[in-house]
């Protein structure tokens, strides 16, 4: 399966490089801009901080924010598995990323009516009806990272991925820290928010990245003609784990890595508990976690590039497993550990980029019509743990309290860590 010029994609290998660079060059300007758009309304609903605290603020049980990386992770497995061959078929890819980051436009706009018509009030329906359209806005969110995957590999060539995701992590950054920090001061207090005014800035950001990709300059592709039901995917999915050893090393490293995404909710929740902090004691964590998401994404990008995301993702591995023990260290100092809580969510930055370089890894490990498939199988696998456990650690933490849980899923990542000592390199082939 291993091939180590995906898609022929290499620029010194095409002899239609000359004539298509231009068009390379637009694309690669496009999709950067895209994620510059997507992040900017992406701080303002993340779900290490700003979403726990809206559910605190309606519900406040650790099992209510535990649905979070449920729905979150469902959503980005399932739904992309399910089209993952109906897309492999489609000669125009696009039509389907500027619909999906349109959905999630749309969704977000309906969190702003219902959170005007509530008044943010709580009551029995209203956790039900936000949790239900944010199920429907990661929905949308799985198939948009599929399919903007499955763009990358076909309109970015191999050594220009890392670059993509510099860029765009760069300059989202600096889009999303101008804009969080400039609104958020003014839509949030200590104890309640504007959250009409910052769902709708979200969803309307969303909107203008799905409008966006419809100039994207997209080749047509060959379909196939075969279509598979729900189980015969999921069989697909299954034999691919079965046949590919290095890529099943790898999923399970995945799995062990979706074990940390269980506790995102929990981070502000462990914190402001502790120290007894308002709303507007999490702007700063929103920037720290953007910041971190771009500092890191530059030794990354490069890293990766040259070197290969095999090492990159032992890197990486290693730095998540430690997140949970610092959180609880500075937890326990107290107000002492205040001051450095800004670091915690520097580190959290490091989650995106993690899974990142999981999606570059494999783009490199199959051929560029097998990208749906194996993506989407990586997908489920990543999300697995979070959908079958997170409710339940949240409830455990209500029990149990946080120590027990985040040492736990720190162990776990830990051994993902030690199975990346394993990973074949792609580029050695």
């Amino acid at each position: 399966m291993a091939n180590p010029n995906p898609g022929g994609d290499s620029e010194t290998a095409n002899p239609l490089t000359t004539s298509i660079s231009s068009k390379s060059g637009f694309n690669f300007g496009l999709m950067a801009l895209y994620q510059v758009l997507v992040r900017t309304g992406w701080i303002f609903k993340t779900e290490s901080i700003i979403m726990p605290a809206v559910l605190d603020l309606i519900g406040g049980q650790g099992w209510l924010r535990g649905c979070l990386p449920m729905l979150n992770r469902f959503g980005q497995s399932i739904p992309p598995l399910l089209i993952s061959d109906w897309l492999r078929n489609r000669k125009i890819k696009k039509w389907v990323l500027a619909a999906a980051t349109i959905l999630m436009g749309i969704c977000f706009l309906m969190l702003s009516l219902v959170w005007w018509v509530s008044g943010g009030t709580p009551s029995w329906w209203l956790p039900i009806v936000f949790l239900f359209i944010y199920g429907i806005f990661f929905a949308s969110v799985g198939i948009n990272q599929l399919v903007f995957s499955t763009m990358i590999g076909k309109l970015i060539w191999t050594q220009r991925r890392g670059r993509l995701m510099l860029i765009s992590t760069t300059l989202g950054a600096v889009s999303a820290i101008s804009f969080a920090w400039i609104l958020l001061n003014l839509w949030l207090g200590e104890t309640s928010g504007n959250f009409v005014c910052i769902f709708a800035f979200t969803g309307c950001a969303f909107l203008c990245a799905g409008l966006l990709t419809v100039f994207l300059k997209e080749e047509e592709d060959t379909p196939t003609g075969t279509k598979r039901t729900a189980v015969e995917l999921f069989r697909l999915s299954i034999a691919t784990l079965a046949m590919d050893k290095n890529f099943r090393r790898l999923a399970i490293m995945a799995s062990l890595f979706g074990m940390s995404m269980t506790l995102f909710p929990h981070y502000q929740a462990l914190v402001r508990g502790e120290s007894k902090l308002g709303l507007t004691a999490m702007i700063p964590w929103l920037i720290a976690q953007n910041i971190g998401a771009s500092l890191f994404a530059i030794p990354t990008g490069w890293a990766g590039d040259r070197f290969g995301y095999r090492i990159v993702l032992r890197t990486l591995m290693l730095a998540i497993c430690m997140i949970p023990i610092f959180s609880l260290v500075l937890a326990r100092m107290g107000a002492t550990g205040q001051p450095l809580f800004i670091f915690l969510f520097c580190l959290i930055g490091l989650t995106p980029v993690t899974m990142r370089g999981f999606f570059n890894y494999t783009l490199e490990i199959v051929k560029e019509k097998y990208h749906p498939r194996y993506l989407s199988t990586l997908g489920l696998c990543m999300a697995a743990p979070a959908i079958l456990t997170s409710s339940l650690l949240g409830a455990m933490i209500d029990w149990f309290g946080f120590e027990p849980i985040f040492v736990s899923v720190a162990a776990l990542v830990f051994v993902g860590w030690l199975l990346t000592m394993g990973l074949e390199e792609p580029r050695h082939k």
